[in-house]
């Protein structure tokens, strides 16, 4: 009697149950994430007040659920061959719904939870901290103040593209490349499903009236109240991403101190951090309790990604698929 081929499948499991077993297995913890994430949003979305236009709703939503399942698909399985398409692809299908979405929430977050619980945040910070930042900065507001937090508000953007593009699209060390990436992904998976649990506007809405100083005019402060009118979100405040993000970069940055270029960045990114964290309730847009929430947040996933990611690769040692496909195999 002829022994089995080594490729040949068990005859009580059959090659198509095999085959799905094996792209389960395939799956990295931030697969998972980005995926349990889309669902959560499109489950939110359909369970909300859509109105007449259903379609123009569901759209979006449906377009960054197809993108995750498409990366997926390319990233994690034979369709295509390793190589800059599959990288490319699988990178801009996994990381791109979770900071795009975001630009869907303008929209989708009245229709998805109406409530505003500004006075409770406002409560919390009062019987917490015994303080209203954004009131008690009211008094220092001047042309130089306000040029100066706005462009470090501003300069959250470009924390986040000087870091999120090299390492996403250039690094090779798949130890860096997925403990940043996984981090990021809960902050923002994490912070974004947050926002649709806790809605609210902020101190310069919910507490308009009780502020003695208007903001002068200026570069930095035009382009900041510019870029919120046209793209924010509005009822984005809880935790605060623009707290969370770059502490989590200043982080993870100190923790590869050892390595350039974050021996030479890591105190930059710490300086734009802080001054970022008073920027949001110098300018209004956050109560205390919203920036604390973001530290926890951040300070929560750098705890954790190193472990999931030591995991992760000792798992895929084993003969699965790289953490993150290579643009080009060494």
């Amino acid at each position: 009697m002829s022994a089995t081929p080594a490729t040949a499948q068990p005859s009580d499991r059959p090659a198509a149950v095999a085959d799905q077993a094996s792209l389960f297995s395939e799956l990295a913890v931030h697969d998972w994430l980005v995926l349990a994430y889309v669902l959560v949003l499109t489950a939110a979305v359909l369970r909300g007040d859509l109105g007449p236009n259903v379609a123009q709703d569901l759209l979006p939503v449906f377009g960054l659920l197809t993108s995750a399942f498409v990366g997926i698909a390319v990233g994690r399985s034979g369709l295509v061959p390793n190589g800059w398409l599959k990288a490319t692809v699988y990178r801009v299908a996994i990381y791109g719904p979770v900071q795009l979405s975001y630009f869907f929430f303008r929209e989708l977050l009245p229709k998805i939870n109406p409530r505003a619980l500004d006075a409770e945040l406002r409560h919390v910070d009062v019987s917490l901290f015994g303080v209203e930042p954004a009131l008690a900065l009211d008094r220092v507001i001047s042309v130089s103040s306000t040029e100066w937090f706005a462009f470090f508000y501003f300069g959250y953007f470009f924390v986040l593209a000087l870091h999120v593009v090299p390492i996403l699209f250039l690094s090779r060390n798949q130890r860096i490349l997925g403990e940043f990436a996984l981090g990021m992904l809960i902050l923002f998976c994490f912070g974004h499903t947050i926002y649709m649990l806790v809605p609210g506007f902020g101190p310069y809405r919910a507490m308009a009236g009780e502020f003695k100083t208007q903001f002068p005019h200026g570069l930095w402060l035009d382009l900041v109240m510019d870029a919120v009118k046209s793209s924010g979100a509005l009822k984005d405040i809880f935790p605060s991403l623009h707290t969370a993000a770059p502490s989590f970069i200043t982080l993870f940055s100190y923790r590869y101190r050892r390595l350039a270029p974050y021996r030479y960045t890591w105190p930059i990114a710490a300086f734009f951090t802080l001054n970022i964290v008073i920027a949001t309730m110098f300018l209004r847009w956050h109560y205390l309790i919203d920036v604390v929430a973001g530290l926890v947040l951040a300070t929560s996933a750098a705890a954790v990604v190193p472990a999931i990611v030591d995991w992760e690769l000792r798992r895929r040692a084993g003969g699965l698929s790289r953490l993150w496909p290579l643009f080009r195999e060494p």
